[in-house]
């Protein structure tokens, strides 16, 4: 696929920041073991406007104990999250599963300890052109341009494995453009014929469809089916330093999957809004109301499937050369729900 913004060098960045920070030494956990403390027990993070994220419902409904959250500002894609995390700038960071291979691969010192989003049948990505385009198969992609969040993430490989499945070289495959937008700008764009193609989620996919004009191309869910899309990580130092707290972080996250998947559904938009006008961001409430699931299976359990699933894709962009070992990636050590979950034998940790 042709990319109209150039992927950021993710291995120069992450050895750059490491150096400056000291190769990722935690200077906070190292202050407040200074002062008597054993282990963290702040968290620095990046949230989401108008959104609720699980760790921040997590600590509202209890499931991180004397853990405080120490929010420092919202995040612009999920690769910039867990960069920011790998270099010290916060302490926990979620992307999409092959952006955390990709850190990995160029070096950053994490480990991927709890799912934190996914897809179901009520929650999931779509892919949009207008009502009267004459785009009805993969193939009538090539040579025309798809709108997507950020590149190098879960848009990226789901039109990749999309195009893929339905019988697309590579060569053809790259020249199908893809063009970075800002979700709020995707539907006008398609609208306005600037693109052919937009991927939209969420309340923004709800709005889109609900004015009429536009038809669904494909979606993540028709190919997959329910799956486990991305995850939290944690510095591997953070981890030695602090086990207790990232065993209550990964569980607390898992808790908050499980008590959203059991609560119904007006509770859970009700305690939704309470967090957001009680955190004072000046944010609005109005798009709760298009929430319908978590999206996250098996208590935010990581499988090996979770990362193997990408394995074409990230071979074919060459973030990995050889077959996939997703046990360097991540473990289940830390989410004392995994042990209610049957998971795969091959873990990290």
């Amino acid at each position: 696929m042709k990319l109209h913004q150039p992927l950021l060098g993710v291995a120069a960045a992450v050895v750059l920041a490491l150096t400056v920070t000291g190769c990722g030494g935690n200077a906070q956990a190292g202050d407040q073991q200074a002062a008597g403390q054993t282990e963290v027990k702040e968290l620095r993070y990046q949230g989401s406007a108008n959104n609720v994220g699980l760790p921040e419902l997590a600590a509202d409904l209890g499931y991180l104990g004397d853990i405080k959250l120490n929010w420092v500002g919202n995040t612009t894609s999920g690769p910039q999250d867990i960069q920011s995390a790998a270099t010290n700038q916060t302490d926990f960071g979620g992307a999409f599963a092959g952006a955390v291979v990709k850190l990995i691969e160029a070096g950053a010192p994490v480990t991927a300890v709890v799912n934190y989003y996914g897809e179901d049948a009520k929650t999931f990505n779509g892919f949009y052109v207008k009502a009267d385009s004459s785009i009805k198969t993969a193939r009538d992609l090539i040579g025309k341009k798809i709108a997507v969040n950020t590149l190098g993430a879960h848009s990226e490989a789901v039109i990749n494995t999309y195009l893929s499945k339905n019988g697309l070289s590579q060569d053809e495959i790259k020249q199908v453009q893809l063009v970075v937008l800002a979700p709020n700008d995707t539907e006008e764009a398609v609208r306005r014929g600037q693109v052919d193609v937009g991927s939209l989620g969420g309340v923004l996919q709800d709005h889109a469809v609900a004015a009429g004009g536009l038809r669904s191309l494909f979606n993540d869910y028709e190919l997959f089916g329910t799956f486990a899309g991305g995850q939290y990580v944690l510095r591997n130092d953070f981890i030695e330093k602090n086990p207790n707290t990232a065993r209550t972080f990964a569980t607390g996250v898992a808790k908050a999957i499980k008590w959203e998947t059991e609560t119904p559904r007006d509770q859970v938009i009700a305690r939704f809004k309470k967090i957001i006008d009680a955190r004072g961001r000046n944010e609005s409430t109005a798009n709760l109301q298009y929430w319908k699931s978590p999206g996250v299976p098996d208590n935010g359990v990581i499988k090996n499937e979770d990362f193997t699933r990408w394995s074409s894709w990230l071979k074919s962009t060459g973030i990995v050369k050889n077959d996939l070992t997703p046990s360097k990636y991540y473990t289940n050590k830390f989410n004392d729900l995994a042990s209610s979950t049957p998971t795969p034998s091959s873990t990290k940790g």
